[in-house]
């Protein structure tokens, strides 16, 4: 059985590696909406890929990581509680490890609903939730607008982790043989 909370060589150097490619897509592979700071964001797609993959341990810090270097290089500091929002979103996402089965060559229709069944409510929490909450209590920002920014960007990461987080993770588990594939030949 995956151990949900076990950290390896393997998931310490995919979340070093996640967090930088999670900074660059978050930096320039994104699409401005109408609502003020707000983008559809392409980097939320490959988070939650590794996170299925990895785990929310490394899911959590390849968000939390990736948004705060690119806050801090883009416009000086990092936005915390949108920030912390990203790391809680890779950690709900996480979840999906357990039932994620694209390491072993395996990604069904079922896997693809399940996976995203986890990452809709990773979403829901992130941005519904806890960016709006810590915006206000923070930040002090009108309510009005953080819950609206919240909405914009939990429908905008859903569809973002929905589309290219399931693709990627089809498209690894057409590169892993599946298990019992090899045969001895006598």
């Amino acid at each position: 059985m995956k151990k949900l909370f076990k950290v390896t060589t393997k998931t310490i150097v995919a979340t070093g590696l996640g967090a930088a490619i999670f900074t660059l897509l978050f930096m320039w592979v994104k699409i401005p909406s109408p609502i003020p700071e707000t983008s559809f964001q392409t980097a939320y797609g490959l988070g939650a890929m590794f996170a299925a993959l990895f785990g929310p341990i490394a899911g959590a810090l390849i968000a939390f990581i990736g948004h705060a270097l690119s806050d801090a290089i883009q416009y000086g500091s990092p936005w915390w509680s949108w920030v912390i929002a990203s790391g809680v979103a890779g950690f709900v996402f996480g979840f999906a490890f357990l039932k994620c089965r694209a390491e072993e060559g395996i990604f069904t229709w079922k896997d693809v609903l399940t996976f995203n069944i986890i990452q809709i409510i990773g979403n829901v929490i992130a941005w519904i939730i806890v960016a709006p909450v810590l915006d206000i209590v923070i930040y002090a920002e009108p309510v009005n607008l953080v819950f609206t920014q919240g909405a914009v960007a939990c429908l905008m990461n859903v569809i973002s982790a929905g589309v290219f987080g399931s693709l990627l993770l089809w498209a690894y588990s057409l590169t892993r043989t599946k298990k019992g594939s090899l045969k001895k030949e006598d």
